[in-house]
């Protein structure tokens, strides 16, 4: 064991990020423009500013600028709970009697217990300063939902969120913590919006999906003088805010003399596997370093593994822009048995042209491999870590096994993006056994990539 290294790095506050890294500065093939769905040219700015408070739609769109100022308000904010530890697994690594080093960067550290406050504060600074009352948005499991309640409540805005029914069904207590910091929660999809009228007719019983959620969001902001929509996860913008997991994991590893090998991040819709590999990438892109990166993404919605690279509506209900991505469809909702994140149909157009060109791969892993995984973890490392970290977890601790068998003593880092406890529905079903692994057939996936819009 090389005891030079703490059990957790912790960096100093003068070594938290003064600017966000916007990787596409350094791409040479740029992601696909944003489509207008109505005309499918490029999105101005003054176009989504409809959508989107005007700096993030600048933020959007900015392809040139590698680094942006964090606002002094933001970086204030994230004193409360950043730097963020980055922490050596040495029982992981002891129980797996690996040569490899693990690390892994927590960000549960915060209230919202995930990686989703970093761009929560920075969205909700900006619809503030932009003068307006209030943001609309969706959430998955819960998590975005919460970082963004509390955000809106730090800079007194309303806040309305939609989740996804069978979240809102499983976790009453994430869905009491939004309401604690004020917001108002709705199952969607729901009767208060035409689409969500719509899609229970057409899907009726459905249990929801993030594609839902979210074209009932935008309709709801749309519909209120005064607010805005804010996307959780896959846009330009949030992967933005999200490089200060990346930014701190490097500087800490640099402080120590680490070179990673192996970057692992879970994948739903790509903002805490884009914010933590963006920096690695970059090295990658000017030719200064190599790394082997994976995206883990679940077996029941595998948008990089088995989708299709194409345009698509970023929305069930088709009113969003299009974006090109690896997408299974916008009207594909995930089985109601996956028990956790992860439910969005396709991918962030960054992390998609990434992936494109080779610098990343994806590997789908079923749930009840992933709650293994948890389990085994909290019991070794005393985190009880959320479903969708443990999809890393479980391929860091696949690719710890493998060091074992060859004898390489590589340096494997990944995301934990954040804490379980309020996924216990989801624990109880496994610990009773009543969990299940539900794949999409071929046909499944076939009947929704049959519906991409045709350009």
């Amino acid at each position: 064991m090389n005891n030079t290294i703490p059990y957790k790095i912790y960096l100093e506050e003068h070594e938290m990020p003064r600017q966000w890294y916007n990787v596409r500065a350094d791409m040479k093939k740029k992601p696909e423009p944003l489509l207008n769905p109505a005309t499918l040219q490029p999105m101005t700015e003054d176009e989504l500013s409809q959508v989107f408070c005007r700096e993030l739609a600048r933020q959007e769109l900015d392809e040139t600028t590698a680094y942006i100022d964090i606002p002094e308000e933001i970086r204030d904010f994230y004193r409360m709970y950043r730097p963020a530890p980055l922490v050596r697994a040495y029982c992981l690594e002891k129980k797996l009697q690996t040569p490899a080093h693990i690390y892994y960067k927590f960000e549960g550290n915060n209230t919202s217990g995930s990686h989703k406050l970093n761009s929560a504060i920075a969205q909700a600074y900006y619809a503030k300063k932009q003068g307006l009352k209030g943001v609309t948005t969706e959430t998955g499991a819960g998590q975005w939902g919460t970082a963004l309640s509390m955000a809106c409540s730090y800079f007194d805005l309303d806040c309305q969120v939609y989740m996804v029914k069978c979240s809102y069904e499983q976790k009453p207590f994430r869905r009491e913590v939004m309401r604690t910091y004020g917001a108002q929660v709705t199952p969607s999809p729901s009767m208060k919006t035409a689409i969500g009228r719509k899609i229970n007719e057409e899907f009726p019983g459905t249990t929801g999906s993030l594609g839902c959620a979210i074209s009932e969001a935008v309709e709801a902001a749309a519909a209120q003088d005064g607010y805005r929509y804010v996307l959780g996860s896959v846009l330009a913008q949030v992967l933005l805010h999200q490089s200060v997991i990346g930014l701190e994991t490097k500087v800490a590893l640099d402080k120590y003399g680490v070179k990673a090998d192996i970057i692992i991040g879970c994948a739903g819709g790509g903002s805490n596997l884009g914010g933590l590999i963006s920096p690695f990438v970059g090295e990658m892109l000017r030719g200064e370093a190599d790394y082997q990166i994976i995206a883990v993404e679940p077996a029941s919605c595998p948008s990089l593994t088995r989708g299709k690279y194409a345009y698509d509506f970023c929305d069930t209900g088709k009113v969003c822009p299009l974006q090109k991505m690896y997408t299974l469809g916008s009207s594909f909702i995930p089985s109601a048995s996956h028990a956790g994140g992860l439910r969005y149909h396709g991918m962030s157009a960054i992390v998609s042209e990434l992936y494109d060109q080779g610098l990343l791969e994806a590997r789908s892993v079923e749930q009840t491999a992933i709650f293994e995984a948890a389990q085994n973890f909290a019991r070794i490392e005393g985190i009880l870590p959320a479903p969708e970290s443990s999809h890393a977890i479980r391929v860091a601790i696949d690719e710890a096994l493998r060091c074992k068998e060859t004898g390489e003593e590589k340096n494997i880092v990944f995301g934990l993006t954040g804490t379980g406890y309020f996924d216990m529905y989801a624990y109880q079903s496994y610990n009773d056994g009543q969990m299940g692994d539900y794949i999409p057939t071929d046909a499944e996936i076939a009947e929704s990539l049959a519906k991409l819009p045709k350009l």
